[in-house]
């Protein structure tokens, strides 16, 4: 059973991806094998029964894409992210680990992911003020006013796209990619990812796995709550797990749990599903490259702006602080400055210490 508002609400988290998947695109990571990963993601809804769908996340791009120091090292820190969170779903180790964790720790280091996306965000200001200025202020405007993400990205996106064209600035592969080398701008073909296993891709695996356990039980958890249906985690992270190793393994990017606008459709499971169909079939269909085209990599600066340090730092850090102010807040700034699996140990070892 379908009806206008589960479609409306599917176009409107596709919308929400499809610059997200832009910045998928200027780390190196191809569009059409990520497919793949919203297939299974569709699939795993289905099986499942699940409300809580996948696609681009902003944060495990960004991470996936600072840690890892060429094409090669990024892929492979989302194949042995996504192997290891398969097993962890597929066992059910997932609650174990976040009450282990606890919340203090888990908070702490979602808010230094905060920082990490803001920072990323003014870095990109830097690379062209006018396209970032005006995508920072676009957002910062629209959020302040609306309060809804999916404008604000949306908006500020177009906004700073046009102001882009209308200055005549050279065509979009000028800007997309940027970041990466031209031999690192992806091909969009289902072509074998090549193993490369070393001390960055073991560290950035494990940064990845502790950003992942954090954001499937918090995203997963606020879909289920706003579809009010109860979501299983250990399900989400199996399926995300799956569609994040078969979505590298051919060259594409991550993809994992988001909190999605479909879970406040009429029917949020029919909502979701449609929602990563629709983005398998664009990203099938090529079309995602074609986008690139005519949006600079920089038009994504505002809508990561408000994410890190207006949406995820403050939310975080608040609840970190109120369970245990002394290790959330070392957690957090740990964190920004290494990376969520340094910042998680850190915690730790400061809560045994303690």
């Amino acid at each position: 059973m379908m009806n206008l508002s589960d479609l409306l609400a599917a176009v409107a988290v596709v919308l929400n991806g499809l610059p997200q998947g832009l910045l998928a695109l200027t780390y190196g990571f191809a569009a059409f094998p990520t497919a793949l990963g919203f297939a299974v993601g569709t699939l795993g809804a289905l099986v499942f029964s699940q409300v809580a769908p996948i696609s681009f996340q902003a944060e495990s791009i960004v991470l996936a894409g600072t840690m890892g120091r060429d094409r090669q090292e990024r892929l492979n820190i989302v194949i042995f992210c996504g192997i290891v969170m398969a097993i962890i779903g597929g066992i059910g180790l997932l609650e174990p680990t976040i009450d282990f964790i606890g919340p203090a720790i888990l908070n702490g280091m979602m808010a230094g992911v905060g920082v990490i996306l803001a920072t990323v965000a003014i870095n990109m200001i830097k690379q062209d003020y006018i396209v970032g200025g005006v995508s920072s202020a676009a957002a910062l405007l629209t959020y302040g006013w609306m309060k809804d993400l999916v404008y604000t990205i949306v908006i500020s996106v177009f906004v700073s796209s046009v102001i882009w064209i209308l200055l005549k600035k050279k065509n979009a592969e000028a800007s997309f990619g940027a970041g990466v080398s031209s031999a690192e701008i992806p091909t969009e073909t289902l072509k074998r990812t090549p193993w490369k296993i070393n001390p960055n891709v073991i560290r950035g695996t494990l940064a990845m796995i502790t950003l992942q356990i954090g954001g499937n039980i918090a995203y997963g958890s606020i879909t289920g709550s706003i579809a009010n249906t109860p979501v299983n985690v250990d399900h989400i992270t199996l399926y995300s797990g799956v569609a994040d190793t078969l979505s590298a393994m051919f060259g594409g990017g991550p993809v994992e749990a988001i909190i999605s606008g479909t879970a406040a459709a009429p029917h949020p499971h029919v909502s979701a599903v449609l929602m990563m169909g629709m983005m398998t079939l664009i990203l099938a269909l090529k079309l995602l490259p074609r986008i690139a085209r005519y949006v600079p990599s920089q038009s994504i600066a505002g809508f990561l702006f408000v994410l890190g340090a207006i949406v995820v730092f403050p939310t975080n850090i608040g609840l970190g602080l109120q369970a245990d102010p002394v290790i959330a807040g070392v957690t957090a700034v740990v964190t920004a400055a290494t990376d969520p699996f340094i910042g998680m140990v850190t915690g730790v070892a400061l809560r045994f210490l303690m």
